[in-house]
């Protein structure tokens, strides 16, 4: 089985080519950003994608390509909604061309819920999406074309709402990759002070090693047009995943609360429900918050050798 994976040279991308490549998967990892093991391929070249698929003729596509980071949504919402929609869009489009029945994943996120306010502890695919930041819309509005290619065209999507990441390789700009980046900066006497934003807020987080099986196993195994959360179904706040990181640190760590931190659109508390991915797939997370917290610390410890 051959599984194609753009922006495969990020974050997720990484491990989860590494996640297909110990099942026995022939993987074609590609990015804009390309290594001796990640081709180039650019999303937002329709010509391009049509002629790579062709040649591979890949079982799975799984599109990690895209910006995902929130703030700078805030900053960038052109250039977010055309890689998050627009590149999605021409991936589905020279899918539709080739007429065949390759499988395609479209990672969305837990924003796309918004702000649920108290609400948000149980959260499941069938609750209201009322989306708060541009990254989020662009995300919704990646799943509402995936849905009308399904209907329309009889394409086989599944839809992910991936929530909140963490582990090794993750860069900055994340809650915990910050947190611990700047630990170990303090470690090495790098910087003297953490700075902070909004320590009141509660999320869900998943090791990317448990997201990256629960999409092999939604390729295998996940049912066409279905939604599915990718979560831990715990919470925790941001101070808690503080506190327990100085906990682990190896000497005294300066916190200093940094008012640009704060996002326009910080929702209090989101925590997902993967009960339909248990049921359809049999995934379940296997990782616990210290272990993430651990391998993202050690990681940026590594980094600063």
């Amino acid at each position: 089985m051959k599984v194609l994976i753009t922006g495969g040279s990020g974050f997720y991308g990484t491990h989860l080519c590494e996640e297909f490549k110990s099942h026995g998967y022939e993987v074609i990892s590609c990015d804009i950003r390309p290594n001796n093991n990640v081709f180039f391929l650019d999303i937002m070249d329709q010509h391009m994608i049509q002629k790579t698929l062709e040649e591979y003729q890949p079982d799975i596509i799984v599109n990690m390509a895209g910006q995902a980071n929130v703030g700078l949504s805030w900053e960038k919402p052109q250039l977010t909604v055309q890689l998050n929609t627009i590149g999605f869009i021409n991936i589905l489009e020279a899918v539709r061309k080739m007429s065949n029945r390759t499988r395609v994943i479209a990672i969305g996120s837990s924003d796309e819920y918004g702000n649920m306010k108290e609400r948000g502890v149980n959260v499941s695919e069938t609750d209201p999406v009322k989306p708060t930041t541009p990254y989020a819309i662009s995300k919704l509005s990646q799943e509402l074309f995936a849905s009308l290619y399904v209907e329309n065209y009889g394409l086989d999507i599944c839809m992910v709402r991936q929530f909140n990441l963490g582990g090794p390789g993750q860069m900055k700009g994340f809650l915990i990759s910050d947190f611990a980046s700047g630990i170990a900066e303090i470690e090495f006497n790098k910087t003297h002070y953490l700075c902070v934003g909004n320590l009141d807020s509660e999320r869900d987080f998943t090791h990317v090693k448990d997201a990256s099986r629960a999409l092999r196993l939604i390729a295998e195994k996940g049912h066409t047009g279905e939604i599915y959360n990718i979560c831990s179904g715990r919470s925790y706040k941001a101070k808690d995943i503080l506190d327990r990181l100085m906990g682990f640190a190896r000497t005294t760590i300066n916190i200093v609360q940094d008012p640009t931190r704060m996002r326009p659109s910080d929702t209090p508390v989101l925590r997902g429900n993967h009960d339909k991915l248990t049921a359809h797939t049999g995934w379940k997370p296997e990782l616990d918050l210290d272990s993430i917290l651990h391998d993202s610390l050690n990681y940026w410890r590594e980094r600063m050798i």
